[in-house]
């Protein structure tokens, strides 16, 4: 494995890298900055953050890079159905997968991002206030999108090391 590249919108998802980093001691390197680092075909361990279920940077970081595993950060609670579907819906079932969960802070957002995340807050925060019995889920969302919040732990990339230590 050659390095830990990644792409973040708002800052959670860097922490992650960085924090891989540190325990693997691979170097940390952006998407965009990656190619004068890099030579086309290096393995790589890449980690990108979620919208709309997709994870960004994915598919440019894989036409380029020999990706090993790939981890997805996002607002979400941990799940294995949901993190089912972000992985089927990138074809990555040959792949080792991690999701992990981000945070969220509007004042990090930005653009086009800032605004559909404003929309996202209205929209799902009046629903999810609305409903009779939100799910764990559902409150843990709601109150990310109403108060902010920054779940990033160490303690959450122990699969990922798991996998990194013993690949061999």
């Amino acid at each position: 494995m050659k390095a830990i590249v990644y792409t973040s919108n708002s800052g959670f998802t860097k922490r992650y890298a960085e924090m891989l980093g540190s325990e693997t001691g691979l170097p940390v390197y952006p998407l965009e900055q990656a190619g004068s680092k890099l030579d086309g075909g290096d393995e790589i361990l890449y980690l990108g953050w979620l919208m709309a279920g997709r994870i960004m940077g994915y598919p440019k970081a894989a036409k380029k890079y020999r990706v090993r595993a790939v981890c997805a950060v996002g607002l979400n609670l941990p799940s294995e159905a949901y993190a089912a579907g972000v992985r089927a819906g990138h074809h990555l079932e040959t792949l080792p997968f991690f999701y992990l969960q981000g945070g969220f802070d509007m004042e990090k957002q930005h653009g086009v991002y800032r605004l559909m995340m404003q929309t996202m807050k209205r929209t799902v925060g009046r629903r999810l206030e609305k409903k009779a019995e939100p799910t764990a889920g559902e409150s843990e969302m709601l109150e990310m999108l109403q108060h902010g919040a920054d779940r990033v732990r160490p303690e959450n990339l122990a699969a990922v090391l798991a996998w990194y230590r013993g690949r061999g």
